[in-house]
């Protein structure tokens, strides 16, 4: 079974923290002082594919886990990055089941999805020395986090979680209260009560959730509420913060306001 995904179905919360700075030092850093999950964000984050492959080495090497959030679900997109040998991934902005059946058949090869064949000269089967990679491991391989970050998507939620090879809807609540009209208020009343919306339609599809720290929610309230991934830290903030904090002990004056999480 795919490492994430026995983490995940084990009971309690994976936590991890956002690679945003392309940076193959920087995540290993991180992996080593205290975050051995590192979500490598293809979508807001720097570098390409094989930015995020020379990322995902570092990380690996140094004993963690790796996800990639995609820039897109397209099938091209899904193609490059899978046979490249990520294998948990975090699909942005889907909004129906037509789509998270799209995106779900362009992780599987035929004759359970489309994805195109190249089994023996990828990096996902170690350069071909799983033999059986494509017929007997491939669908196993995987763990597929589609985001739920749109009031449609939220209408939809109930017909997207019966689309098969699904393993979480991921929660985005910035982008979800955008599409509300209340772009960063997470707190607001109307996007607290989607996502008590999305909560309630995922328990009932025994739909496994993951999200964010943020909007009113700790650690220790998203493990309270059921969730089985959450992303807390990233790079980024992790050194604003520290600089910010160290201008203020060589000033002697008070800190600033933090650098906000995402």
């Amino acid at each position: 079974m795919n490492p994430l995904r026995k983490r995940m179905t084990a009971g309690g919360m994976v936590t991890a923290a956002w690679a945003e700075l392309g940076n193959a030092d920087v995540a290993e850093i991180m992996v080593r002082h205290g975050w051995p999950t590192i979500v490598i964000d293809g979508e807001h984050g720097i570098g390409d594919v094989e930015t995020w492959v020379g990322m995902a080495r570092a990380i690996e090497s140094a004993g963690g886990e790796v996800v990639l959030r995609l820039p897109d679900g397209l099938d091209t997109t899904i193609k490059r990055t899978i046979d490249r040998g990520f294998r948990n991934f975090i699909v942005p902005m889907v909004n129906s089941a037509a789509q998270a059946q799209a995106v779900v058949d362009s992780f599987r090869y035929p004759s359970r999805g489309k994805r195109g064949y190249a089994a023996p000269i990828i990096r996902a089967s170690d350069w071909g020395v799983r033999t059986g990679y494509a017929r007997d491991e491939a669908h196993d391989d995987v763990v597929i986090m589609l985001q739920c970050e749109h009031v449609d998507a939220v209408a939809n939620l109930a017909e997207i979680a019966t689309v098969p090879g699904i393993d979480a809807i991921f929660i985005g609540p910035n982008d979800l209260a955008a599409s509300a009209g209340h772009l960063e208020r997470m707190d607001h009343a109307e996007v607290q009560d989607l996502l008590k919306q999305i909560e309630t339609v995922a328990a009932r599809a025994g739909m496994p959730l993951a999200t964010i720290v943020g909007a009113g929610r700790n650690w220790s309230d998203l493990e309270r509420l059921g969730y089985r991934f959450a992303i807390g830290a990233n790079d980024v903030s992790m050194l604003i913060d520290s600089a910010r904090r160290l201008a203020a002990e060589r000033d002697g004056s008070k800190l600033s306001t933090p650098a906000a999480g995402y």
